[in-house]
């Protein structure tokens, strides 16, 4: 594959990330699509034969950019393993005030959106969700120590994913950061309770 070619793949695949991301899949056209990228339906549908296919290949983007696009910005600074929890959530956070409360978590609006998907695409969805339950989960094991040997470590990454998807979309449906902070409140909450009770 040439570099020219090379280059088309991935501005269709970036505006396809940008624009699902922000009209969601369904309400995006293939048209917005090579318009955003600055492509023919020739190049699309070289690389992609169908428009799911397109959303797999962002769905691998997005598994590829969770380090460089969110969790080593959000752990720049923060060496603790339970406080980057809490600053990973906090990046959650200012992207809901920073858009108005218009942008959360992108795989979350995708899951929601489809009802019975493709298995490419429900495997894609759920791969992008266990890896990030998977580096929250590397937080709080090292952070063993602190808690009960009964505390999963899975189990309570994947509450700490569970209570960041609950707060984003009431907060997006009240327009209000008060319902992000409240679950992100108790959820804090229940770790310095769990660590009490070491």
């Amino acid at each position: 594959m040439d570099c020219m070619t090379t280059d088309t793949r991935q501005k269709l695949v970036d505006n396809a990330l940008h624009l699902f991301a922000t009209k969601g899949y369904q309400a995006t056209s293939v048209a917005e699509i090579l318009g955003a990228a600055g492509a023919n339906s020739g190049s699309l549908y070289h690389f992609f034969p169908t428009k799911q296919d397109l959303l797999v290949a962002v769905l691998e983007r997005y598994f590829e950019g969770l380090r460089p696009m969110l969790l080593d910005l959000a752990w720049a600074d923060v060496s603790d393993p339970i406080e980057r929890v809490f600053a990973l959530l906090d990046c959650y956070r200012q992207m809901l005030i920073d858009t108005h409360f218009f942008y959360g978590c992108p795989l979350g609006s995708l899951a929601l959106e489809f009802k019975e998907p493709d298995p490419a695409v429900r495997a894609g969805i759920a791969r992008n969700f266990a890896q990030w339950t998977a580096e929250v989960g590397k937080c709080v094991a090292d952070a063993r120590d602190r808690f009960d040997s009964e505390v999963s470590v899975e189990e309570l990454a994947t509450f700490v994913l569970t209570t960041m998807e609950g707060g984003v979309m009431l907060s997006r449906t009240y327009g209000s950061i008060d319902a992000f902070d409240q679950g992100v409140a108790q959820l804090r909450n229940y770790f310095d309770l769990l660590m009490r009770a070491r």
